[in-house]
């Protein structure tokens, strides 16, 4: 077996056995489930580690036989609350993104929306003012080149939490990043999920 071979035979193990652990223990972090995933391996080189869109086609898969209609099921569910709450906060340019967005959500996934807005104190206000209890927290993403460390609002919801990123309105024609090097964070507008509502 050629070297070449070899490594790519290791990346597709790793890539199987991390999109296994985030279907089953509902990881959402791909870096914890791929850590994971080598060490059950017994595989220390980092440089073997596949990357997200590889584990994202192995989650596909393994979801697809595992988990076929149920989870087609669950994933329109999470998409309506994500659209609700989007509706909710219509003025605020709301944009779904994560594993709701890219129907590979586990059990526990939560619902991840991106805000933009040029007054980020005007969306806890409506929360407050419509007696949305909430946690907060910060976030470090990258908004083109420019590190950004941004508020993070965490509801509560009955068929999974939503977790609110608020940037500024700038930001919008940017692409988002969670590392500077990494890939750009897929995203949705309120029509666009519409429209993935729609499909069968």
């Amino acid at each position: 077996m050629s070297r070449e071979r070899g490594r790519d035979d290791t990346r597709r193990a790793i890539a199987v056995h991390a999109a296994r652990l985030m279907a089953q223990d509902g990881i959402e972090d791909y870096r914890l489930a791929k850590r994971k995933a080598a060490k059950l391996l017994g595989i220390p080189d980092a440089r073997r580690l596949p990357n997200n869109d590889e584990i994202d086609a192995a989650l596909r898969e393994y979801r697809d036989i595992y988990q076929g209609e149920g989870h087609g099921l669950r994933i329109r569910r999470l998409r309506e609350r994500a659209l609700q709450a989007m509706r909710e906060l219509a003025d605020f340019e709301p944009h779904l993104t994560g594993s709701v967005l890219s129907g590979i959500a586990g059990p526990y996934a939560v619902i991840h929306l991106q805000l933009f807005t040029e007054n980020p104190k005007a969306v806890e206000l409506f929360l407050i003012d419509r007696g949305i209890a909430y946690r907060t927290s910060q976030v470090r993403l990258y908004a083109g080149q420019e590190l950004r460390v941004l508020p993070v609002f965490s509801l509560e919801g009955e068929e999974a939490e939503i977790e609110i990123t608020v940037l500024d309105a700038r930001d919008l024609r940017a692409p988002i990043r969670a590392t500077a090097e990494g890939r750009t964070i897929d995203r949705a507008r309120l029509n666009a999920v519409e429209v993935l509502l729609q499909e069968p």
